[in-house]
C-alpha cells in the first residue's frame, strides 16, 4: 500500500508530535512532567490498540514500531518479542494519564485548551501505530474512540468546552473486522459511526434499478443554461456507446480514459452534473452502481502522513462503483510546501484509478486557473484528466430563470414589481461580477432571505390568505435600509 511507513518514521512523526504539544503547554513544571510521563502511557495504550485488533498476531514489526514510542530526552525502548506479545495479551482497562488531570487543571485556571488538544493528539497517534499493519479496523478505531470519549467526558464534567469538534478515528477505518468479544477499553459508542442521509441515500441508490437513460437526460436538460456542458455530455456518451459497439464487434479499441475536469466558478451546476453523469455513466454500464461521493482537501489530507493514505482509501473505496468528485482539487497542491501531504492523496487516488479503471471514475473541479497548476503538478494527472468541461457563469437572464424555479418549487410567487425588483438585481450581479460571484449560491441566498423577511411581514397579519402566504414583493426581496445614528438625525445649529 502506498501509504506503508518504516519504525524510524513512525518515531519520527511520534516525536514531531509529542514535541509540538509539549510546545502548546505553557507552564514549565506542567511541560516537564508531561515529557516524562508521556512515553510509557502511549506505549500502554498501543498494546491496548493491538489487543483490539484481536484478528492479527502479533509479529516482529509491531516491536519494532513500539521500540519506536519514544521523544526526545527520554530512553528509548528495547523490548523483546514475547514481552510485547504479553503485553498486548494482559492489557487491561484505558486509564487516562496521570498528568491529564494537571492539563484539566490548567485549563480551568487559564481558560485554555490544553486536555481537549491531548485528547485530539492521542487519537492520532493511536491511529499512526494502528496501522502497523498498514490498516486500521474498525475494533481499532473503536477503542480509540472509546479512549477520546473517556478523556472528553472528564473535559465536560470540569465544565471545558470544546473550541473545535474531536477528531473521529472511524474516518480511519480502512477495512471491516469483527469487534472482541470483550470490551478492552471504557464502554462507549463510537462516535460518528451513524449513516448520515447522504450514505443511506448512495446505498440505496446502488441497491435500485439504474434510471432510464432517456430520464436522466431529460434532467439534465432541465438544467438552466449550461448549453457547452450538456453538448459535451451527450458527445461523451456517445463515444462510450460506440467503443462498446466496437468491442463487441471485434474491432481495436484505443485506451481512453473517461475522467474528468469541471472548470468553472462556484454555484455553476458542477456538482449537479457530477451525480447526473454518475447516473448516466450506470445507464449505459461503464459504473455498477452510480453513486457520487464528494469530497475536498480535508475530506482525503490528514495530519501524518501514513493516515492521510488511509483516509484517502477509505473514501476511494466508498466511491468504487461510481463517481469520486473532488471540489477544490487545486487545494492538494501546496506549491509552497513540497512535503504537504496532499501530494500522498494525489498517489493514492493514482493508484487506485488504475486498480479501479473500470469502475471508478473521478472528476475534479474548481476554478480555471488553480486547476490548470493542480493538473500540470503531476505527469501521472497530465495523462489520466485529458477531458475538461467548461462552465461558465450564469448570465442575468438565467439567475432570473433559476429564481423562478426556486420560488415554483417551493410554493412561491413574485409580485409584479417583486419581479420587476429581482430581474433588474440579478442583471446588476451579473454584470458587475467579481472574484466573489457565487453564480445560482448568491441567487439561493437572496431567495432564503426574501422568504425569511416574508415571514416576518405575513407573520403580522391577523389571518393571511393563501395569496399573501405566497406572494414575495419588493419589501421583502431587498436588504434593509441602514438605521441612521443619531449623528445623522441631528439638526445643524443655527447660526
Amino acid at each position: 500500500m502506498g501509504g506503508t511507513i518504516t519504525a524510524t518514521e513512525a518515531h519520527k512523526q511520534y516525536n514531531e508530535a509529542v514535541t509540538a504539544f509539549r510546545k502548546l503547554i505553557p507552564d514549565p513544571a506542567l511541560r516537564m512532567t508531561f515529557s516524562r510521563q508521556v512515553d510509557g502511557y502511549m506505549r500502554q495504550y498501543v498494546l491496548g490498540v493491538w489487543q483490539a485488533d484481536n484478528a492479527s498476531s502479533i509479529t516482529p514489526r509491531h516491536v519494532e514500531f513500539y521500540n519506536a514510542i519514544y521523544s526526545a530526552g527520554n530512553p528509548v525502548p528495547s523490548a523483546l518479542y514475547w514481552e510485547v506479545a504479553t503485553g498486548v495479551a494482559t492489557f487491561d482497562l484505558f486509564r487516562p494519564p496521570a498528568f491529564f488531570e494537571d492539563l484539566r487543571r490548567y485549563d480551568r485556571m487559564k481558560g485554555t485548551s490544553l486536555a481537549r488538544r491531548f485528547s485530539d493528539q492521542l487519537t492520532l497517534i493511536l491511529l499512526l501505530f494502528a496501522a502497523v499493519d498498514d490498516l486500521v479496523s474498525e475494533s481499532e478505531a473503536g477503542f480509540v474512540n472509546a479512549c477520546s470519549d473517556t478523556l472528553i467526558a472528564l473535559c465536560d464534567q470540569d465544565g471545558l468546552r470544546p473550541d473545535r469538534p474531536a477528531l473521529n478515528a472511524g474516518d480511519f477505518v480502512s477495512r471491516p473486522v469483527t469487534p472482541p468479544s470483550a470490551p478492552t477499553a471504557p464502554a462507549a459508542p463510537q462516535k460518528k459511526k451513524e449513516e448520515t442521509a447522504p450514505q443511506k441515500a448512495e446505498e440505496k441508490q446502488a441497491e435500485e434499478e439504474p434510471p432510464k437513460l432517456e430520464e436522466v437526460l431529460a434532467e439534465l436538460d432541465g438544467l438552466c443554461g449550461l448549453e457547452k456542458v450538456k453538448k459535451d455530455v451527450k458527445s461523451l456518451i456517445n463515444l462510450v456507446k460506440v467503443r462498446k459497439l466496437r468491442q463487441e464487434a471485434g474491432l481495436p479499441v484505443p485506451p481512453m480514459s473517461l475522467h474528468l475536469v469541471f472548470l468553472g466558478n462556484p454555484g455553476t451546476g458542477k456538482t449537479t452534473v457530477a451525480r447526473l453523469l454518475a447516473k448516466i455513466y450506470r445507464c449505459i454500464g461503464v459504473l455498477s452502481k452510480g453513486q457520487l461521493v464528494e469530497v475536498d482537501r480535508s475530506g482525503l489530507v490528514a495530519g501524518f502522513v501514513g493516515q492521510t493514505a488511509l483516509k484517502t482509501q477509505e473514501v476511494v473505496q466508498k466511491a468504487i462503483g461510481g463517481v469520486l468528485f473532488i471540489d477544490e482539487a487545486y487545494a492538494l497542491v501546496n506549491q509552497e510546501n513540497g512535503n504537504d501531504f496532499g501530494h500522498e492523496a494525489i498517489e493514492v487516488l493514482l493508484k487506485n484509478m488504475e486498480d479501479h479503471r473500470d469502475d471508478l471514475i473521478v472528476i475534479v473541479a474548481g476554478y480555471t486557473g488553480p486547476m490548470e497548476k493542480f493538473i500540470h503538478a503531476n505527469p501521472g494527472l497530465e495523462s489520466r484528466f485529458n477531458k475538461y468541461f467548461f462552465f461558465e457563469d450564469y448570465d442575468g437572464g438565467q439567475l432570473m430563470e433559476i429564481f423562478q424555479s426556486m420560488c415554483r418549487k417551493n410554493g412561491y410567487q413574485l409580485s409584479a414589481e417583486g419581479e420587476t425588483w429581482v430581474r433588474e438585481d440579478l442583471k446588476e450581479l451579473y454584470e458587475n461580477r467579481d472574484e466573489n460571484f457565487g453564480n445560482a449560491r448568491d441567487v439561493r441566498n437572496l431567495f432564503e432571505k426574501a422568504v425569511a423577511r416574508q415571514s416576518d411581514r405575513v407573520a403580522q397579519l391577523e389571518a393571511p390568505t393563501k395569496e399573501q402566504l405566497m406572494e414575495l414583493r419588493p419589501e421583502d426581496l431587498k436588504d434593509p435600509e441602514p438605521e441612521a445614528s443619531e449623528s445623522d438625525t441631528e439638526e445643524e445649529p443655527s447660526k
